[in-house]
């Protein structure tokens, strides 16, 4: 079969947010367009503190996309963006929800802030950002409403690994998201692991938050039940972050390294599991 080119949003998403994307092609195709549409607005409120030179700035940008999504509710005209048109487009033909994409907005807000103070700040900001990205992909996908929660822990478990995986990015940009609180406990501060994330201590609050990462992994699947086949794409991101979880709890992990990257078993664990539904 010849390629079909994909959309502009549909490349979006997959230059932003390659993990997501791919886990979305095993969504029902009717929902899979939909689906790249929220993967872009995410990736786009990610990239509101991962673009700004100030914390004003990244809140400037998340503000716009708060005014967006209230032109969508209010019936105004939409301000025109390669995102912002399809997204109001799905959010009126009740494909997504404007509270579940605000609540998102709101999560981000903690990146912006100078440090996260605390591991229930850090579980918090998890659960709202890639945690409520999951529920929205879980309820677009037809997903029960007793399957949400779960979802979410899920979500979570990858924001966890996302967290992880993107320490050498995150110093790169003078920003540590590890928990001030545990950092504390090693005598360290979130700008001592922005400054050099290899400094001793810091492997060891990463594992300890991969190993809290992984029991959310392992309790969202314990709570999830069998979904939908159609809705089976929104937890596929969940194995993702099991397997980079488990990664770094192995021996010889160093935080301040680049990533993993994606290799065939990572899709091959994707594939298996968004077969067997």
């Amino acid at each position: 079969m010849p390629d079909v080119p994909l959309s502009e949003v549909a490349a979006l998403a997959r230059r932003n947010d390659p993990d997501r994307f791919f886990c979305a092609l095993f969504a029902p195709p009717e929902r899979r367009e939909t689906l790249f549409v929220l993967i872009a607005f995410n990736a786009e409120l990610a990239r509101a503190r991962q673009v700004a030179s100030n914390p004003m700035t990244a809140l400037i940008r998340l503000q716009w996309w708060r005014d967006a999504l209230g032109e969508v509710q209010a019936g105004n005209p939409v301000r025109r963006h390669e995102v912002s048109t399809p997204l109001a487009e799905a959010i009126r033909q009740g494909h997504l929800d404007a509270a579940e994409l605000h609540a998102m907005v709101d999560a981000r807000e903690a990146e912006v802030e100078e440090d996260v103070p605390s591991r229930g700040a850090l579980l918090a900001y998890l659960r709202g950002s890639a945690g409520g990205f999951a529920v929205a992909a879980g309820r677009l996908l037809g997903a029960p409403a007793e399957s949400l929660g779960a979802l979410q822990t899920l979500g979570a478990a990858y924001g966890m690994a996302g967290v992880l995986r993107s320490l050498p990015s995150q110093a790169m940009h003078g920003r540590c998201l590890l928990p001030a609180d545990l950092l504390a406990e090693r005598n360290l501060t979130p700008a001592d692991v922005a400054r050099d994330p290899r400094q001793p201590g810091v492997a060891e609050v990463g594992r300890q938050l991969a190993e809290e990462g992984l029991a959310l992994a392992r309790d969202g699947k314990a709570k999830l039940g069998r979904l939908p086949k159609g809705a089976i794409a929104a937890a596929l991101p969940g194995w993702l972050a099991a397997r980079d979880l488990k990664r770094m709890l192995a021996k010889g992990w160093d935080p301040a390294q680049p990533p993993h990257p994606r290799g065939l078993g990572d899709r091959l664990a994707v594939m298996w599991a968004g077969w067997r539904g």
